[in-house]
């Protein structure tokens, strides 16, 4: 990049960024409306991992397809069809009518969800490969990446703070309808305000080459379905709807009390995960560190992480039910997966585009997302069964089983051939303009 493309470049960087963080605040206060207020309808801890499965479904189909479209079409195109559906999708959503029949609301929902899970991952895809491709000169990947999914994770966490307040506050069609003006707002100022310095898309890319033919973006991608899956078991159904169950007396106030409450951990959570991502960095040296080493940080760490709800599954089964010190002790335990699990994810994020070459930037990040999405949906799916089946204990059980795959595919990857420091601003590890 030269010296007059890259304050250009830096620009778009910021604009891609900005409306990424508008779009993951809605998406996390959405996901707290819909799963909270459909438990208050008396939706089922399996039904309500229903209402969540085509969103996750579609995420992997989305990133799959993604990449070859941003290298088609542009990078542009991929984020303001993210930011138009999900609006599209919030304004279906506020037109559900409270007197369907529970399995038409479910499948309705289910179908909003989806369109939903096409705009996030659409939105993530365009934000991610900017990374790779606007960022200043001269600085780490690995920071770049860091600050990127850290920023984006803190809001997400803000947002679900949001989405408990609003409906505790506005109701729910009221909350959705807001969420989907803000965000036509935020559309509409960056379809005007973009400037250049995005790829434009090369008519000669070809579908095919989704697929990855380098063990380690492979690996990787399969360490990630895994280690995703592990935090989605207990974190989309299980968890909240335990703490629902120990914070709510019942009342229509105590429920506002326990939405609260709910979304104030939710967030704080996310948040805190979101502070580490960005910290990630420095906490392990990386700039002292070749990317061999690195791959070696992501085996220790997620063996690591494997431990933390294998002991709290022990104390769930030990106290047989609800319990104030089972309570606190899963806000600690939960607390510490969050910090090891972000660095897991930042060494991961770095990994992939430290993996990738420059000119297979968006289809590798997209088969890797894909990977992403396919982990959620199964942890999605074996959070409302395993809660139902065998309640916290075997939830928090199955994310451990998750974590140990994560960290039996992790052990595979090899670094050769990639051995620059992660600080190096060698050609082929720069995050250039286009």
């Amino acid at each position: 990049m030269t010296g007059a493309e890259r304050p250009q470049g830096l620009t778009a960087y910021i604009a891609v960024t900005a409306a990424y963080w508008t779009f993951m605040l809605t998406d996390g206060a959405l996901r707290m409306l819909v799963l909270l207020h459909f438990h208050t309808l008396g939706f089922s801890p399996i039904q309500l991992a229903y209402l969540f499965l085509l969103y996750e479904f579609m995420g992997m189909v989305t990133n799959l397809s993604a990449g070859w479209i941003a290298a088609r079409f542009g990078l542009t195109s991929t984020l303001y069809a993210g930011l138009g559906l999900q609006i599209a999708a919030l304004i279906a959503l506020a037109n559900l009518d409270p007197g369907w029949a529970l399995a038409a609301s479910v499948a309705y929902v289910m179908v909003v969800q989806g369109v939903s899970g096409i705009a996030k991952d659409l939105a993530k895809m365009s934000s991610k490969s900017a990374v790779k491709l606007l960022a200043p000169s001269g600085d780490g990947l690995f920071r770049w990446v860091a600050y990127l999914t850290g920023s984006k994770n803190a809001v997400k966490g803000a947002g679900f703070l949001i989405g408990t307040v609003l409906l505790g506050t506005l109701g729910f069609t009221a909350s959705v309808m807001a969420m989907a003006a803000v965000l036509a707002a935020i559309l509409v100022a960056t379809v005007l305000f973009m400037p250049g310095g995005l790829p434009r898309g090369r008519k000669g890319a070809k579908f095919r080459e989704v697929f990855s033919t380098d063990r380690n973006v492979n690996l990787l991608s399969l360490a990630r379905i895994f280690l995703f899956g592990a935090r989605d078991v207990w974190f989309v159904v299980g968890i909240p709807i335990y703490f629902y169950a120990v914070l709510s007396d019942g009342t229509e106030a105590g429920n506002r009390m326990a939405f609260f409450q709910i979304g104030t951990f939710m967030a704080l959570w996310i948040i805190a995960y979101g502070a580490i991502q960005a910290w990630a960095p420095g906490l392990l040296k990386a700039k002292e560190k070749t990317t061999d080493e690195i791959v070696a940080l992501a085996v220790r760490w997620v063996g690591a992480l494997a431990l933390i709800p294998a002991a709290l599954a022990l104390c769930a089964l030990f106290a047989g039910g609800p319990a104030a010190w089972l309570t606190v002790t899963l806000v600690a335990g939960l607390m510490g997966f969050g910090f090891v699990f972000a660095i897991n994810s930042s060494v991961h994020s770095y990994l992939i585009l430290a993996f990738t070459q420059h000119d297979r930037v968006t289809m590798d990040v997209g088969f890797y997302y894909m990977s992403n999405a396919a982990g959620r949906l199964i942890g999605t799916l074996l959070s409302g069964l395993s809660f139902q089946v065998g309640g916290l204990s075997l939830t928090l059980a199955t994310a451990a089983i998750m974590a140990a795959l994560s960290w039996l595919a992790a052990r595979r990857l090899r670094a050769s051939g990639t051995q620059d420091q992660v600080s190096d601003t060698s050609e082929s590890h720069t995050l250039r303009g286009s």
